[in-house]
């Protein structure tokens, strides 16, 4: 676990005083950073390498140190004096209850989950392999466990070679397996070869549309299924979104029940699928035909009659209705489509409601399959792991940072006092293993919700982001093509569309730059383009803007509980312990400028 992060040969440790230690190496000269500054350098998890990467932040605190003596590794927390050591044991397998000796006394180790034991030697499957979060899992699963057994990614592509040059496009040269390509070196891609495994295929498909040589294999040899697998366009046609977030689960659980060895299956959802409940919303999974309008109602009013929500119904009305409106503009009739349905039973938008209703499916299918679904909330950048600030894509805050430091938004539609509910994408990798881990042990026949959420134990609240953001831009300004900083304004909060909508306009005459006050015809046409953008991404998020739902996370708080200190660091999902103020500032809108933007504007 932790042991895995250096391995050099340090020969003599010397403790001299209270946390003081000294370090001598007798070979190679390899050397051990330790940071008197929280968050100054990366460690990647490699053999004895270090990695320094400026304003990101440390994956040691200066709370603790790692001590490599050639066998195995031992962790000291400087603040308890204790020292958890495998003993000369690969990192991993400590024993159940084992004593160690420190300071003339034996201290008993918490034995925890057994995550890395666990998972040694277990076969996956994941689906949507090719996303952002499905990365950092592979990778943490990868660097931490190297003697997992096979992962079969199941990738949609047109045959078998195309499949693989995804592989290696998208997943294997991804820049988050740095770390891996440090420690394996020349070896690198034989590695990752002989673990990922590329297996064509459609979730939309009821058998997969596996070959029928490779699902045999998979059939044999899987003990874990991970569905990752999503739709995540707010507004998209209600059959598409239907059929990969809907449907697409429940094609993955019958092949699941197919599989020999299956220990567990475990659903990656979102903790929107809560809907537009308000208050603290607990962890508790979906009856078949819930709706949130039902709870509402019932809470207010038992006596009250309520829609009746009925999946296969939904499922029929989105290919009727495909049909019926075949012809010129389709696309957007079933658009509205999926906003109308989602919102007459409570959701607030198709991409929630679908995923909703996979649930949904799931628990009413799922039979003897023990079972996980697990709701993060907003997934943005690696919080430290295995470098901090990685970021694929634009996520759901995303757009508004980039359009305000290119001086394109200087607000939002927004409540200030709102709760926008963020979690790393590292900590959501992390409470997957360590859920994996405890329920495949167990092979209990049961179904566990765990939300990876934040507004509740640790709450941002977007004021505070407005302040950072500000305060970020301000330091570190963009520029404008003709390389000069563009100067933001103090972040604006609009309680109305058409404040906002009438500040947008100014802020896009006063971008293009136009002296006369007179706009030509193009440069009006641009404007108007600009602010229905603007506009558009607005109405797309005020559900979220505006939103008083806050996740409970308790079930994912007793999980890390069970957990051993040295477990908690290696697999840390503590999103209570988060420094938002660092966390922004110095990593994830960095790493928004740095993997996103890709530097253009950059005045760093």
């Amino acid at each position: 676990m932790m042991g895995a992060l250096f391995q050099s040969s340090f020969t003599t440790i010397a403790v001299k005083g209270q946390g003081s230690l000294e370090f001598s190496n007798s070979s190679n000269m390899n050397q051990l950073w330790l940071s008197k500054k929280k968050r100054s350098l990366v460690y990647c998890q490699s053999s004895g390498n270090v990695t320094r990467a400026n304003k990101f932040s440390t994956v040691l605190s200066e709370r603790s140190v790692l001590i490599n003596s050639g066998h195995g590794a031992a962790m000291m927390d400087t603040s308890s004096s204790l020292v958890l050591s495998p003993n000369g044991k690969p990192s991993g397998e400590l024993a159940v209850k084992e004593l160690v000796s420190y300071g003339g006394s034996l201290v008993q180790v918490q034995a925890g989950i057994g995550i890395v034991k666990f998972l040694g030697g277990k076969a996956f499957f994941v689906t949507g392999a090719t996303g952002f979060l499905a990365k950092v899992f592979i990778e943490k699963l990868l660097r931490t466990v190297p003697d997992v057994g096979k992962i079969y990614v199941l990738i949609k592509a047109k045959n078998k070679d195309a499949a693989f040059k995804r592989l290696i496009s998208e997943i294997i040269n991804a820049e988050i397996f740095k770390c891996l390509q440090q420690i394996h070196g020349k070896s690198f891609e034989a590695f990752m070869l002989s673990k990922l495994v590329p297996v064509t295929g459609n979730i939309c498909e009821s058998d997969l549309g596996l070959d029928e040589d490779l699902a045999y294999r998979v059939v044999e040899d899987v003990d874990i299924i991970v569905n990752s697998a999503a739709n995540t366009n707010f507004h998209e046609r209600y059959d598409v979104a239907l059929d990969i977030n809907t449907r697409g689960p429940g094609h993955i659980l019958r092949f699941a029940k197919k599989c020999k060895k299956l220990k567990l299956f475990l659903q990656v959802s979102t903790a929107y699928v809560n809907g537009q409940q308000q208050g603290r919303i607990m962890e508790k999974p979906f009856r078949t035909g819930d709706s949130i309008v039902n709870e509402n109602i019932v809470s207010r009013n038992p006596a009250s009659s309520h829609p009746v929500l009925d999946i296969e119904e939904e499922i029929r009305l989105a290919l009727s209705s495909a049909e019926a409106f075949e012809g010129h503009g389709v696309a957007q009739k079933m658009k509205e489509l999926g906003l109308e349905r989602a919102r007459k039973y409570g959701w607030q938008d198709t991409y929630v409601f679908t995923k909703a209703m996979g649930e949904m499916l799931l628990g009413g299918m799922r039979g003897e399959v023990p079972l996980v679904i697990l709701r993060p909330s907003v997934i943005e950048s690696t919080y430290r792991d295995p470098f901090p600030g990685w970021i694929e894509g634009n996520r759901m805050m995303d757009p508004i940072v980039t359009y305000y430091g290119k001086g394109l938004l200087s607000g939002f539609p927004v409540d200030p006092n709102a709760v926008i509910d963020v979690v790393p994408v590292d900590m959501v990798a992390n409470a997957m293993l360590a859920a994996i881990a405890k329920h495949g042990a167990v092979g209990k026949p049961e179904i566990k919700v765990y939300q990876v959420a934040s507004s509740v134990v640790n709450p941002l609240l977007f004021k505070e982001l407005g302040d950072l953001l500000y305060e970020h831009f301000a330091r570190l300004p963009c520029m404008d093509s003709e390389g000069k900083p563009i100067q933001v304004e103090k972040f604006k909060f609009f309680s109305s569309m058409e404040d906002f909508s009438s500040k947008i306009w100014m802020d896009t005459i006063r971008q293009i730059g136009s002296s006369r006050g007179i706009l030509s015809s193009k440069l009006e046409k641009m404007c108007k383009m600009s602010m229905e953008h603007a506009k558009s991404l607005a109405s797309v998020y005020k559900p979220y803007s505006f939103y008083r739902g806050r996740f409970d996370n308790s079930s994912t708080q007793s999980l890390m509980e069970i957990m051993s200190e040295e477990e908690r660091r290696a697999f840390h999902f503590d999103v209570g312990s988060i420094d938002w103020q660092d966390y922004l500032l110095n990593v994830h809108f960095m790493g928004l400028r740095r993997h996103v933007m890709k530097g253009r504007g950059l005045s760093i």
